[in-house]
């Protein structure tokens, strides 16, 4: 390895220079460390006396890009308040159609929409604070609106399955193709010779005509019932039984499942109160006999929806 050495005046001689490459290379980082000090720091010192704003338009440019975020946040909000309004007015339209009531507007939960934000200048940093504020107070107005929608939905979906099941169950056909007999009400027993009440309807039909079930159900009775003579009965939920009555013959079973327009018997002349060939066909509600007529719908042909 190459030696280095410097004349000692005191010694009168030379004088070997130990470690010469680690001290050279330490004199070059610590000159080159304090150049790069006095060039970035003369270069601070001369940027701030030629342009001594340069920091203050640094966040000003900052400043101007949060302020275009929070109003570009601001329209946002406008426009998600604004579906938000069509939405709560499709709802109460849909309550309507599936015999929901209308929720009251005082019963909603309601942001205030975007003119709250209209008339607040966005100028200094106080300012973006206040509407930064404002926003996430009208955020959380919104997020609990969306939620009470959400619920709303979830009524109308349930109400709408439950319409759906309660129409294929209600009675709401003509059981048998032929014209009417004796109507629903009080009147003068041809047998009995009594004015008495009847508690359905007859149709005049010859026996063996197909009888038809006037909506979904269960069959919940099939056999003889005194007066009546044959009979199938079925429970069709939600408080609704029919009865079909004076039959001939059984075409389905007791706890068999049916639907409207399915054939369940023929009719014919049984029971001992029959005065000729009918099929007596009887709705109830929780027990309450009703008027058959007012579920039947004479616009809809039966044989258009039997079931072969």
């Amino acid at each position: 390895m190459k030696q280095f050495y410097y004349f000692s005046k005191n010694k009168l001689k030379f004088v070997e220079i130990r470690n010469f490459y680690r001290k050279f290379i330490f004199l070059i980082l610590f000159f080159s460390t304090l150049i790069s000090f006095l060039v970035f720091g003369t270069f601070f010192v001369i940027n701030q006396i030629i342009n001594p704003n340069a920091e203050v338009t640094r966040l000003q440019a900052e400043n101007r890009a949060l302020q275009n975020k929070l109003k570009s946040a601001l329209r946002k909000y406008e426009q998600l308040d604004a579906k938000l309004d069509k939405i709560t007015s499709e709802n109460n339209a849909l309550r309507l159609a599936v015999n929901l009531d209308p929720i009251d507007v005082n019963n909603r939960v309601k942001g205030m929409g975007g003119a709250v934000f209209d008339d607040m200048p966005i100028s200094t940093s106080e300012d973006v604070k206040k509407v930064i504020s404002k926003l996430n107070s009208k955020i959380s107005e919104v997020a609990a609106e969306v939620n009470f929608e959400k619920n709303n939905y979830e009524e109308i979906k349930n109400k709408l399955e439950y319409n759906k099941k309660l129409y294929r169950c209600i009675p709401a056909i003509k059981p048998a193709d032929g014209p009417y007999g004796d109507r629903f009400g009080m009147r003068f027993h041809p047998i009995l010779k009594i004015r008495r009440m009847h508690t359905g309807i007859d149709i005049l039909v010859n026996t063996g005509t197909p009888v038809y079930a006037t909506g979904d159900g269960v069959v919940s009775f099939v056999g003889r019932r005194g007066g009546y003579g044959r009979v199938v009965e079925i429970d069709h939920g939600f408080g609704y039984t029919t009865l079909y009555a004076h039959l001939y013959r059984y075409l389905v079973k007791k706890g068999q499942k049916v639907k409207r327009g399915q054939k369940i018997a023929l009719s014919g002349n049984s029971g001992r109160l029959s005065t000729g060939p009918h099929l007596h066909y009887e709705v109830r509600h929780n027990g309450i006999p009703l008027n058959p007529r007012n579920f039947i719908f004479d616009d809809i042909k039966l044989f258009d929806i039997v079931k072969k």
